[in-house]
């Protein structure tokens, strides 16, 4: 069991279930949706279940339980999963309540604002408002000149949007004023942020999650060197334009002081990723979206950029004995350089990593589709590394954002790797926990019966497995209610999911920011207890929902094979001839 000062703290927020697609009741196409908090809650039980010891008595790996177990039900009645407190859990779980308001955030408008009056957060307020009344009218929710297949907005969209923005500034908060935990967390929110510039929305991203958590660092706790990690398969132009601009505006400040003004200096970023440079939004070979991508600049013009493509890789001895250590690794190299010539380490330094698993080996590969893909192991590698950095410069201080990933398999993998790395420390790990048969056992054991009821395996199941169940089902019940969502009343959508036509992020400066702290926000955290027989979740699939068997690459546009349903008819008897 870890000790208290090598726990994470994982951060839930149902609001982000609210944004949902509603320009049809097809949904088949769409990737960015409310499941794939799902597959991360599986992927986070799993780990609570394999970094504690939790069965009365240890069962042989592969060896059934002398007992007759008959059902799931029977296997958990076994398991001492009644504790007393969370901090008998590896993992701190807190189910978040915080949220900010859109138009009335200092670091919010710190990233988003405009100088003119904040034109952009007033136009995504309207722009959900409007959203359900313009689908019904045959009119697109999303305007003119931004892309159709990337974004779509519900009215829900502002609940999740400003409960993913409340709980990432609470992980911050948390994160500076731990005492009895590891400085460090791990964010599960929805819609993702890193391809979201100043004002402008793409790639599912409608803010910038990452960044708005950087400033409301840098406003409330005196943070003014900021690390940004970005690790998702997309490069995140939006954040990169964010940390140019916010750069380019610190550095003018410290020329003027150097003149003799008096200006107070800001934050300075480093951004570093790693990603494919053939994907979006590089994909159509747009000359400044490739540049952007291929930046390397430190120290010049006030700027610390670097960015690393993803290259194939031919076996695990090549990806572990050259390509991570020879040049993924070079982004941690760089960020040494940054804070060593601002500074050194100090409480001025924070660490966040833009975490999306969509490069992961499981990713579906009409997303990935070029090959450029890491191992799951690679996530349990960063985040250690990442533990290292943080610990020699930022005081241990890491917040970790889920961004992108969309396969089922691709998520829980992705997020049961990384945070048996953030626990650090001594603790024993063992990566073969997500090799392909162990996350084929668990989802089997979380797939769905039609009508929501969770399937009972009649075999006996290891510790492991009934343990991560019962976690599953508490953080289920723990979640949102399954809603009675009915698309509304339009024909379905023509459109394509990804149009291949998005411009590059504007490049407008920054906001001032603002003097004003906002209220610090509430949250609870979730008891793992023992769950009802059925839980309440949603779909119906191979793994985890309906959905990830049906969705496709959101940049594709091209459905995977659809399975038509099996019609049973159940005939009477044949009736008697008359004579």
């Amino acid at each position: 069991m870890p000790s208290p000062e090598q726990r994470p703290t994982v951060f839930l927020q149902n609001a982000c279930y609210e944004h949902q697609y509603i320009r049809s009741k097809d949904s088949s196409l769409i990737v960015e949706r409310p499941e794939r908090l799902r597959a991360v809650n599986l992927g986070l039980a799993a780990a609570i279940a394999r970094l504690g010891d939790y069965s009365d008595a240890p069962v042989a790996p592969g060896k059934p339980d002398d007992s007759d177990a008959s059902d799931l039900a029977d296997a958990l009645s076994r398991i001492d999963i009644n504790r007393s407190s969370t901090r008998d859990e590896p993992v701190n779980t807190i189910r978040s309540s915080a949220s900010v308001q859109l138009m009335n955030n200092p670091a919010l408008k710190f990233i988003h604002g405009d100088i003119d009056g904040d034109k952009y957060l007033e136009n995504l307020t309207l722009w959900i408002k409007e959203s359900r009344t313009k689908i019904a009218n045959d009119q697109s929710e999303i305007p003119d000149g931004l892309s159709q297949g990337d974004l779509y907005l519900c009215p829900g969209t502002l609940d999740a949007i400003q409960g993913a923005l409340g709980t990432v500034c609470e992980a911050v908060d948390t994160v500076v004023n731990t005492k009895d935990s590891a400085p460090r967390a791990f964010v599960a929110i929805r819609p993702p942020g890193h391809h979201c510039g100043e004002d402008t929305p793409s790639g599912f991203c409608f803010v910038n999650n990452v960044a708005v958590a950087a400033a409301h660092a840098h406003l409330n706790h005196g943070v003014n060197r900021v690390v940004i990690f970005d690790i998702d398969l997309h490069h995140g132009n939006g954040t990169q334009s964010i940390a140019w601009q916010i750069n380019e505006e610190t550095y003018r400040k410290t020329i003027e002081a150097e003149a003799g003004a008096s200006a107070k200096p800001g934050p300075q970023i480093y951004y570093g990723s790693i990603h494919d440079i053939l994907s979006y939004p590089c994909e159509d070979g747009k000359p400044e979206l490739v540049q952007a991508a291929s930046v390397s600049i430190h120290g010049n013009h006030g700027q610390y950029i670097e960015n690393i493509h993803l290259e194939e890789y031919t076996s695990e001895d090549h990806f572990w004995n050259d390509l991570y250590p020879n040049r993924y690794k070079r982004l941690f190299s760089k960020a040494k350089q940054f804070l060593d010539s601002t500074g050194g380490p100090g409480d001025d330094v924070m660490v966040f990593i833009s975490c999306g698993f969509d490069a992961c080996e499981h990713e579906y590969s009409s997303m990935s589709r070029h090959n450029r893909k890491v191992p799951t192991s690679f996530y349990y590698q960063f985040a250690r590394d990442a533990i290292e950095f943080s610990d020699r410069y930022a005081r241990g201080r890491l917040v970790s954002v889920l961004e992108g990933g969309y396969s089922d398999r691709a998520l829980t993998s992705g997020t049961l790797a990384l945070l048996c790395g953030l626990v650090g420390g001594t603790t024993t790990i063992d990566q073969s926990w997500w090799k392909t048969e162990h996350l084929e056992e668990l989802e089997k054991a979380a797939k769905k019966k039609r009508g929501g009821r969770q399937s009972l395996s009649t075999a006996p199941q290891d510790p492991w497995l009934a343990r991560t169940m019962s976690v599953f089902s508490a953080l289920e019940a723990e979640g949102p209610r399954p809603s009675k969502k009915a698309g509304v009343p339009v024909p379905i959508s023509s459109r394509t999911l990804r149009e291949r036509k998005t411009g590059p992020a504007s490049n407008v400066k920054a906001a001032t920011p603002t003097a004003s702290k906002p209220t610090s926000p509430a949250a609870k955290s979730i008891a793992i207890q023992k769950p009802r027989p059925q839980s309440r979740g949603e779909g119906d699939a191979s793994s985890l929902s309906s959905l990830s068997s049906q969705s496709s690459d959101a940049e594709s546009g091209v459905p995977p094979a659809r399975k038509l349903p099996k019609v049973i008819l159940r005939l009477g008897p044949k009736p008697e001839e008359s004579s």
